[in-house]
């Protein structure tokens, strides 16, 4: 009360006593606002940073993703990701010959494993069936030295391999380090 005297106190003397009191609460009630809301956007800030940090986890030790090449056509109706990931597979391939010699499919295997660097060299291999194969099981391999904690495997299906064997239908990736396996992923269609 006392403090809403002082500020009214600061108003015009043509001011009834009733004008005073309610101007007086509304200033109150402003710079309480105004303190509060640096307080409020710190807290909210706080939450959110809370719960984005509860929703991330360990990073898995073995993702593949997988991207096809159909055709050597840009499409402006792709998404954007879609015309820049096949742009970046068709990069420096210049004559229509060269072009279609990089359609077919492109495997690319993220590992970590940073606990086991120094125990062992990494061996990330890839396997996979064709339709023209029938049941054989054809393998790619890549290695990598022992002092990796985490890398990046480049698997590709791609020209004569892809347009004589047809299509991948199934797919099994696997991650060893120093012979034993860490992680395995495999598609739905692997028996």
């Amino acid at each position: 009360m006392r403090e809403e005297s002082s500020i009214a106190g600061a108003l015009p003397p043509a001011w009834s006593a009733k004008e005073k009191r309610l101007a007086g609460s509304l200033v109150l009630e402003s710079c309480f606002r105004r303190d509060l809301t640096p307080a409020v956007k710190t807290l909210s800030s706080l939450v959110v940073a809370l719960f984005l940090g509860a929703c991330a986890g360990p990073p898995e030790t073995l993702v593949v993703k997988q991207f096809q090449v159909r055709d050597q056509v840009r499409n402006s109706n792709d998404e954007p990701m879609v015309r820049m990931e096949k742009a970046r597979r068709l990069h420096g391939a210049v004559s229509m010959a060269e072009r279609r010699q990089r359609l077919g499919q492109y495997y690319t295997l993220l590992w970590h494993d940073p606990a086991g660097a120094g125990h062992g060299p990494v061996e990330v291999v890839f396997q996979y069936q064709q339709g023209a194969t029938a049941s054989r099981i054809k393998h790619m391999t890549r290695q990598f030295p022992a002092s990796s904690g985490e890398g990046v495997a480049e698997f590709a299906v791609i020209g004569d391999q892809y347009f004589k064997g047809g299509r991948v239908l199934a797919w099994k990736a696997t991650l060893r380090r120093g012979g034993r396996e860490l992680a395995t992923r495999q598609s739905y269609l692997w028996q």
